[in-house]
């Protein structure tokens, strides 16, 4: 027995729960689990539904296609672990916490490398047994390194690409190669404090909370479709090196929730906003 995934996206219209299941029943696939949303206000539905059974693709996809209103889209896709290359400069706790948590058994993924355009990660990532390559990005232009880059991570076929905190800004055809599929943790809690310096930004502004934000990377720098966030309290006396550390634990926490958001295929992409089933 097999077991997938359909999602569902399309435009609002009466009845489409029970067409979908109805579908799925005619198939002899058994639904395990249901989830469905409806945004109202732009008249979209989003159903996610986890399936098990002997599976057609085709002719389900089919069959779902002849009962969907005009436009929708609709994907089936394997409820199997998925594999995941990791970019990273130097800071170590966010890929510390991700390598951690796959170490236990907590996060299901395969982590098929991790490159750095610095080297001083890779005796963490050897520890784990995982490939770790050095591409520099010294002495090179933007677009020679992000080839460099692209050769190494296509090597793996990876489903996902994570940005550990990767300081490096993606150019748009580098991203435009992965289309939501390059999935960034902000140390902010977007759409404040964009940009370079966010702690920095937030102590001056004397706030009593500081966040993380894990996002999608498009081409608006720190823009893309959010997927998960979180936030700590902090006061009037921390400094913005204080609230830096403090930071850190929020960050690796939100970008290992999003991930496995994201591997678990829970998070629906519209423009430039999610749906998340949790």
């Amino acid at each position: 027995m097999e077991k997938k995934i359909l999602l569902t996206h399309c435009p609002d219209a009466k009845g489409l729960i029970a067409k979908i299941t109805n579908i799925c029943y005619k198939h002899q696939l058994n639904i395990t689990r249901n989830n469905e949303f409806v945004d109202r206000e732009n008249g979209r539905f989003f159903m996610r539904t986890e399936l098990n059974g002997i599976f057609n693709d085709e002719t389900l996809l089919a069959d779902l296609d002849d009962a969907l209103p005009q436009g929708a889209k609709r994907r089936l896709v394997n409820a199997g672990r998925k594999k995941v290359v990791i970019l990273v400069t130097k800071e170590a706790h966010a890929l510390g916490d991700i390598l951690m948590k796959c170490f236990e058994g907590a996060l299901d993924v395969e982590i098929a490398a991790v490159i750095g355009n610095y080297d001083n990660l890779g005796q963490l990532v050897g520890k784990f047994g995982i490939p770790f390559h050095h591409v520099p990005h010294q002495g090179l232009s933007r677009p020679e390194h992000e080839a460099a880059l692209t050769a190494a991570i296509d090597s793996y076929g990876p489903d996902y690409l994570v940005l550990a905190k990767f300081m490096r800004i993606l150019t748009p055809d580098f991203v435009a190669q992965y289309p939501h599929r390059i999935i960034n943790i902000h140390h902010s809690f977007l759409p404040a404090f964009i940009g370079a310096n966010p702690y920095r930004q937030a102590f001056e502004r004397g706030v009593k909370m500081i966040g993380a934000t894990a996002h999608f990377v498009t081409d608006d720098l720190d823009e893309g479709p959010i997927i998960e966030q979180d936030v700590t309290h902090v006061s009037h006396v921390y400094s913005a090196t204080d609230m830096a550390k403090a930071g850190r634990d929020v960050e690796k926490s939100v970008l290992s929730r999003a991930l496995q958001l994201v591997l678990d295929e829970k998070v629906f992409v519209y423009g430039n906003k999610t749906v998340v089933f949790k």
